[in-house]
């Protein structure tokens, strides 16, 4: 469900399908900037309920998002 949810925003950010694989760094190799992740974060928010802090200053790969969002998610068990 996370890596369903977080593929459609990626979808919807121009990645390509073949490129959202967990292992991607959203900045190295995905080439998203500061303001696209902060979106990711706020779709999140909006879509699953929950706060998913991603630094600034550290890269992040697609699996790791997923795993920060289902640590969000039992954290908060109101979160859909």
């Amino acid at each position: 469900m996370v890596m369903d949810t977080l593929t459609e925003i990626l979808l919807e950010l121009g990645i390509d399908r073949p490129d959202i694989v967990e292992g991607a760094f959203l900045r190295k190799d995905l080439q998203l900037d500061s303001t696209e992740t902060v979106q990711i974060a706020l779709e999140l928010k909006r879509r699953l309920g929950v706060n998913v802090k991603l630094e600034a200053r550290q890269d992040t790969t697609i699996g790791q998002v997923c795993d920060k969002v289902v640590q969000a998610m039992s954290l908060n068990p109101a979160a859909t």
